[in-house]
């Protein structure tokens, strides 16, 4: 596949998580779904690695730094998505807020990476945090909980995808995708976990929806997406990379749409076109 069309691709594979999320939730809890796709992931990964005989990382500290960006990543912040989708928060208006990402990822390369911060991507910052405002306060059908609890593991994911994607890029931005989501997954399972014992239980219904979104999250998403994401970040700058996930907010929401029959309110809806006008915006900085 020319690299080229990597973006686009990686774009439509991710928007899909969200809804993947959203079919297969019903019939389980949000860790311990995550906790089974990671430990079939870690399986498959380790077996492909070993059948081509990979390359493993050479020391301990890059071990380290890929393990650390995989908690970033996948354990908080595929974490904090699930959670708030489970809580009733729609799928379109949870990857409208973690589509922010690209804004702080450009404040954050400016202070990490060396890279400058223009008035442009500052006045970008500050619409795209104004259509937040506006969706979140529009109103939205389906809701099941405060929109507190909807919103805050929304926005730890927002805040562990964008250090997840400034710490890869950073400390360890080259690794073999083989081995690499191996240790990547290994720490990202245990803290999950860890999380259920503490603070939930296991409970997972393998009804046959169930199955079809966990093969797809696990076949689809955590093999085809986050090698996407991992190969773009190898070879873009940070907010490059982040710049793609303007576009899934209103990818997921269409394909939310045609599946889930959702919709927002028109505020709701402005909020949503401010929002990615502010990314955009950024971007263009």
């Amino acid at each position: 596949m020319p690299l080229k069309l990597a973006p686009f691709l990686f774009v439509f594979l991710w928007s899909t998580g969200f809804i993947g999320a959203k079919y297969g939730l019903p019939h389980a809890d949000p860790l311990s779904f995550l906790l089974v796709r990671y430990l079939l992931v870690i399986a498959l990964m380790t077996a492909l690695a070993l059948a081509t005989r990979a390359p493993w990382p050479g020391d301990a500290r890059r071990w380290f730094h890929i393990g650390v960006s995989g908690v970033l990543v996948h354990a908080l912040y595929l974490g904090g998505v699930f959670v708030a989708i489970g809580h009733g928060l729609p799928a379109g208006v949870t990857a409208l807020v973690v589509g922010m990402q690209p804004l702080l990822t450009a404040c954050g390369a400016g202070a990490l990476l060396g890279e400058k911060v223009t008035a442009r991507q500052w006045a970008g910052l500050a619409l795209g945090f104004v259509g937040v405002f506006l969706v979140v306060s529009g109103g939205f059908g389906g809701a099941g909980a405060p929109l507190g609890a909807m919103l805050i593991p929304a926005v730890v994911a927002l805040l562990a995808i964008t250090a997840g994607t400034l710490y890869q890029k950073k400390f360890c931005p080259s690794f073999d995708l083989r081995t690499g989501s191996v240790v990547q997954f290994l720490p990202t399972a245990a803290l999950t976990a860890l999380a259920i014992a503490l603070f939930g239980e296991f409970r997972v219904d393998w009804t046959p929806p169930f199955v079809f979104a966990l093969g797809w999250l696990v076949l689809v998403l955590s093999l085809g997406a986050i090698s996407l994401l991992n190969l773009l970040i190898r070879s873009g700058s940070a907010v490059n990379v982040a710049s793609l996930f303007y576009l899934t907010p209103p990818t997921t929401a269409a394909i939310a749409w045609l599946l889930f029959g959702e919709t927002l309110a028109g505020a709701a809806l402005a909020g949503m076109v401010l929002a990615v006008a502010g990314v955009w915006l950024a971007r263009r900085a």
